[in-house]
């Protein structure tokens, strides 16, 4: 069976982790298919409910966007896209980054609106073998059972976007966490109305907004960096990616190189890699010491899918040192 370009990329433990990543992803659709109807038949009037079920709606937009991203990147390059693909998981990112910034932003300030309004929202009963029972007991218990699988989800994904480098993963793992931080917050709201505090339930509303408005920011920001060419850092944009200085101490290695300097660009799990030697005196390479050199590098990480390597004179003003050289 031909490979795609994705799978040519990725070397035999990446592409175990893709296959897993892939199914991870299919099965928190399943689980949110599930959650969705359930806490929404439980919703009933509480705001921290209500925005518990549309984070759970939200939560479908980073896997389903990892998922087509997946897809779309596997295309082999053409010369109308000469680059290949990758960069549709930068897209994917950017699209689940603004869902969670807009409807964070409008649960944030709606959540506030009620708690400054003084609304007091009513939890009836219903009747169940001739006892009545208070509808937060059946609130608190679904949101409960909606704790696990979300915890074990995020910490399975978190490993998998570091292996894969996968922003896009790496969102829908913050989501997950995300997804059970707001069921403990919907918990406390819904149980703060049992104990006669009206206005526990719009406060646990604007806690869940707020963290739905986070991950909006901070993947919306990290997403355009990307796509804005942003120096390649690592998978949660901590730091510079230590590839990086892979490549530096490579070249350097070589005994025609004086010099190096680099701009690296992050397509999305791979690399695109300009590396700017300064050749020695009298040490001007040839042109199969260069395409070894070339080879050499993308042999350091399968990340390092494209690897151009120029002998100049002086450096461009945009190229990097390696991390802490100046």
């Amino acid at each position: 069976m031909t490979r795609t370009a994705l799978q040519q990329g990725l070397d035999d433990a990446g592409r175990k982790a893709l296959r897993r990543a892939v199914r991870m992803e299919w099965a928190t659709i399943a689980f949110l298919a599930v959650t969705i109807p359930v806490v929404g038949i439980v919703t009933g009037s509480s705001q921290a409910m209500r925005a518990a079920w549309i984070e759970d709606m939200l939560s479908l937009a980073p896997p389903i966007a990892f998922l087509v991203a997946v897809r779309v990147m596997s295309r082999m390059a053409n010369p109308r896209y000469p680059y290949g693909y990758f960069r549709s998981v930068g897209v994917a990112h950017l699209v689940a980054g603004v869902a969670l910034l807009t409807m964070g932003a409008f649960l944030l300030i709606e959540s506030a609106s009620t708690l400054i309004r003084g609304e007091r929202p009513p939890i009836g009963s219903v009747e169940i073998f001739g006892q009545s029972v208070w509808l937060g007991w059946f609130m608190m218990a679904v949101m409960a059972a909606t704790i696990p699988l979300p915890i074990w989800f995020g910490r399975v994904k978190m490993r998998l976007a570091r292996q894969l480098h996968n922003k896009v993963l790496y969102a829908d793992a913050d989501m997950n966490k995300a997804d059970w931080m707001t069921a403990v917050g919907s918990i406390v709201g819904v149980g703060g109305i049992g104990l006669g505090l009206w206005w526990a339930d719009a406060a646990a509303a604007i806690f869940i907004s707020g963290s739905i408005l986070w991950d909006g920011v901070k993947n919306t920001k990290g997403s355009i960096t990307d796509l804005m060419d942003t120096r390649a850092t690592t998978f949660d944009d901590a730091e510079p990616h230590p590839d990086i200085d892979q490549i530096h101490d490579h070249l350097s290695s070589l005994g025609w190189v004086d010099e190096v300097r680099t701009r690296t660009r992050d397509q999305g799990q791979f690399f695109h890699v300009e590396a700017f030697v300064r050749p020695r005196k009298g040490r001007m390479p040839r042109l199969s010491q260069l395409e070894r050199a070339s080879a050499e590098c993308r042999e350091l990480d399968w990340k390092m899918h494209d690897v151009v390597i120029v002998p100049v004179r002086e450096f461009p003003e945009t190229a990097s040192a390696r991390s802490g050289e100046s």
